[in-house]
């Protein structure tokens, strides 16, 4: 009996062995998964414990599951009060107010070296004065970081929540995303932006498609959309973001372009579109390989978004120093017309470039900025036929 027992632990131990080693390679393939949506708890929904507030202020750095804080940083309940201001959480019930200098920050993150990412994110503005947000992605243990200032002094959507995509690329295979409020407000430190709903995309490199000369020219490949939130993405200028989460594209303007969706927006081809809402503050470019004294053709789509931005809404579109107009009459309800631009190359390489012509705004008396939507852009040379 004694020594049946005996060889009854013995082949225990190596089982349990056995299971415990499996258990944590299982967990390890879990944490080594790539992110493509809400990052661990990236929507706020898991807050600090009673003891770890004080107020609404979070007093612990590690009190929020999966991030990590410095400075004076809140925790906000959607519908609480900030003086005459009813504090509005979009999505979920709960966001982080990051005060002077404040600063929130992601546990490690695998990611797939050397590879293009998207950062999507929702951000509300809460006080009168300027506000900024700096977005920074370092690889994990270091220092050096890739990192952009986003400026909030013009709110796009009506609801005074907007979505934005900062694109990256990754230095390392575990990385460190920080959000962190640099103004500093003395007369009221606890000023700042809203934050809420973070996520994650890992971009294709965008390839030219047999037919057409632009990579991306349907605008396919960009950034996540948050679920729930049906306002666009925002992509902000070159200026502020190195790697344009929209593939293939730079945002050649000061201020940012707005990606949606069919699910929210009416496209006129496939999923995913450009609305160019802040007229000739709002442009895309890319460039091209061109043999000069060649003939191309460009053509893209021109509409409105449904998103009751009602009138004249024009495009420009740009190859290098030749130019087209093209007017699109809105009803705010959707629909496109074809543009074209046939012209002569000059040089080797060729810019292409859409902007709007003017800026208008919803017919909804919200005051949100609006305009044209630019979609299925081919170049071609003038003896190939299109598809």
């Amino acid at each position: 009996m004694t020594s049946s027992s005996g060889s009854c632990r013995r082949r225990v131990v190596p089982l349990l062995l056995a299971l415990l080693i499996c258990t944590a390679a299982s967990h390890h393939l879990v944490s080594s998964q790539i992110l493509d949506g809400l990052l661990p708890n990236g929507d706020f929904e898991h807050g600090p414990k009673r003891w770890e507030m004080k107020g609404t202020v979070v007093t612990g750095k590690g009190a929020i599951p999966n991030w990590e804080t410095s400075g004076l940083v809140e925790y906000i309940k959607s519908g609480q009060r900030q003086g005459d201001m009813l504090l509005v959480v979009p999505n979920g019930a709960f966001a982080v107010r990051l005060g002077t200098d404040a600063s929130i920050k992601t546990a490690s993150l695998r990611v797939r070296k050397g590879k293009l990412y998207a950062l999507t994110f929702n951000v509300a503005r809460t006080c009168a004065q300027e506000e900024m947000l700096n977005v920074s992605v370092s690889p994990h243990g270091a220092a050096a970081a890739a990192a952009g200032i986003l400026p909030m002094q013009t709110m796009y959507s009506c609801n005074g929540w907007d979505a934005f995509a900062w694109g990256f690329k990754a230095l390392a295979d575990q990385v460190v995303v920080t959000f962190h409020n640099p103004a500093v407000d003395e007369e009221d430190p606890a000023c700042g932006p809203l934050l809420d709903s973070v996520a994650l995309k890992l971009l294709s490199h965008a390839t030219r498609p047999k037919g057409n000369m632009l990579k991306n020219g349907d605008f396919e490949e960009g950034p996540y959309f948050i679920p729930n939130i049906s306002t666009g993405v925002l992509i902000p200028s070159h200026m502020e973001d190195d790697h344009s989460p929209l593939v293939g594209w730079i945002v050649e303007s000061l201020k940012a372009v707005k990606y949606v969706d069919a699910a929210h927006f009416k496209v006129p081809k496939a999923q995913r579109a450009v609305e160019l809402l802040a007229g000739r503050e709002s442009a895309v470019s890319q460039v091209v390989r061109t043999t000069p004294g060649k003939t191309y053709v460009l053509r893209f789509a021109v509409g409105d978004a449904g998103d009751q931005c009602v009138g004249a809404l024009a495009v420009e579109a740009y190859a290098g120093d030749n130019k087209v107009q093209v007017t699109y009459q809105s009803q705010g309800k959707g629909g496109s017309q074809p543009g074209v631009l046939r012209f002569k190359a000059v040089k080797r390489r060729t810019r292409i470039t859409f902007m709007s012509s003017y800026y208008t705004m919803k017919n909804d008396h919200t005051g949100a900025l609006c305009g044209p939507l630019l979609d299925d852009v081919t170049l071609v040379s003038a003896r190939y036929p299109r598809n």
